[in-house]
């Protein structure tokens, strides 16, 4: 290939209006061989027939994301390529008309903001607070005589998790690392122009922990909400934030993680009790070049796991409830492993493959802090070495929408400029989300 060339992801095209996955049979090429127009890539099955996937044009196999036998949404890349032909650079994917996730573009319509606002949208700051108590495994297996620290480690990768006090707020947990992340920053709190706070366990039903936090922060007439994407929140509410500023609505947002599970686990249950801790954390995004740019948001759910972690009741502590509703988190181990181990597999994969990038140069994996043994299955799918996924779940635990920022803020003095990292979650729902970023 020659200076001209670039890379684009390849999709397979739909055979039928209501067709929406296809079944890889055979490849034809590997990767790092050239093809020609016309050429045969794989035979794939679908719904409506078996049939070659041509080329489009002249080009180099760089990735196959797919493996023979293999089902995948047309909504996902079947390969990825490296090609000189320009009009490439207009080809529209046949398969994006049926995406079912939610990509943000590269570019806003036009708005009174100008031109910054479609440039680029960049994190500006980190901030990140956890709860003084400190309990260990050693602590919770005290009633477990049969159960020992060491075990819950091998089983979850975790050996402490901090853990709220009594009078502690998700509010409060929210509002200490805003701050943090306001003085990262540098931005005035006066210039935040929303507050997009990401929960299952807020203060009350409303008014929204986002609001209480808004006035905390002496904020005032600007649109403060919280949403609910589970451990995946903090990524959707990044995504928002991303759409807002790319639309005009607003120019430098707060988005904060925070959730408080401690006060929420049945001592029955041993699937959930040992894995949650309490924590938050936050960013500050604004329009720009001088910050770390965000390339590409993706946002799924997929119902299929919609009953594998959950809680009938909402808010953050147990009351008194009524007869039939089960107040407890809970979580079918066995299939919720498997499902989220090949969920972060494909959102990796998707996100590498539509940032442009190459496995081996994706410096870092930062995951949701699920749980240890579920990212080292994703890291062996997916092909990007254990080694680059950062960890902190084991001092930590599982602080659900709050572990990537969390994570963030403990690293972010080993990340060097242009580090490529793909922020990666799932979670109840089953919500799954990617957001990649040149640091």
């Amino acid at each position: 290939m020659d200076d001209s060339s670039f890379k684009l992801p390849l999709y397979l095209p739909a055979q039928g209006a209501s067709e929406i996955e296809a079944t890889i049979i055979e490849w034809h090429v590997a990767e790092g061989d050239h093809f020609h127009k016309g050429q045969s890539l794989v035979q794939v099955d679908s719904a409506k027939s078996v049939y070659d996937f041509e080329a489009p044009c002249d080009g180099l196999v760089i990735r196959r994301l797919h493996l023979e036998g293999e089902t995948l949404p047309l909504s996902e890349p079947v390969m990825e390529i490296e090609t000189s032909d320009p009009a490439m650079r207009d080809w529209i994917p046949p398969a994006v008309a049926s995406d079912t996730l939610l990509e943000q573009p590269d570019l806003a319509p036009a708005s009174p903001m100008g031109d910054s606002a479609r440039q680029s949208v960049v994190f500006l700051g980190f901030g990140g607070y956890l709860p003084a108590r400190v309990v260990t495994n050693e602590e919770l297996v005290d009633e477990f005589p049969e159960i020992t620290p060491e075990y819950i480690y091998q089983v979850t990768g975790i050996r402490q998790r901090r853990w709220a006090a009594e009078g502690e707020k998700p509010s409060d947990l929210a509002y200490k690392a805003a701050l943090e992340a306001i003085r990262a920053s540098g931005v005035p709190a006066k210039e935040i122009d929303a507050v997009i706070l990401a929960t299952t366990t807020p203060d009350v039903a409303m008014p929204s922990t986002a609001a209480i936090l808004q006035d905390r922060l002496n904020l005032q007439t600007i649109p403060a909400f919280d949403l609910n994407a589970a451990c995946s929140g903090w990524l959707y509410a990044v995504s928002v934030a991303r759409g807002m500023i790319m639309a005009g609505t607003a120019h430098t947002v707060l988005t904060v993680g925070v959730d408080m599970q401690s006060r929420l686990l049945d001592k029955a249950d041993r699937s959930a009790y040992f894995l949650f801790g309490d924590g938050a954390g936050a960013a500050i995004l604004s329009s720009g070049e001088k910050g770390h740019r965000i390339r590409q948001a993706i946002l799924g759910a997929d119902t299929r796991g919609l009953h594998m972690a959950r809680r009938e009741e909402p808010g953050y502590f147990i009351s008194n409830g009524h007869a039939g509703i089960d107040p407890w988190v809970r979580i079918d181990g066995h299939a919720l492993f498997r499902f989220a181990a090949e969920s972060f597999t494909n959102i990796i994969r998707q996100s590498i493959a539509r940032s442009g990038w190459d496995l081996d140069e994706t410096r870092w994996i930062i995951p949701h802090q699920a749980n240890a043994r579920i990212l080292k299955a994703a890291a062996k799918r997916s092909g990007v070495p254990f080694e680059r996924f950062y960890l902190n779940v084991e001092h930590v635990g599982n602080t659900s929408s709050a572990s990537i920022p969390l994570a963030i803020c403990e690293m972010e003095r080993c990340l060097q400029p242009n580090d490529k990292l793909v922020l990666c979650s799932v979670g109840a729902g089953m919500t799954t989300a990617a957001v990649s970023v040149e640091w």
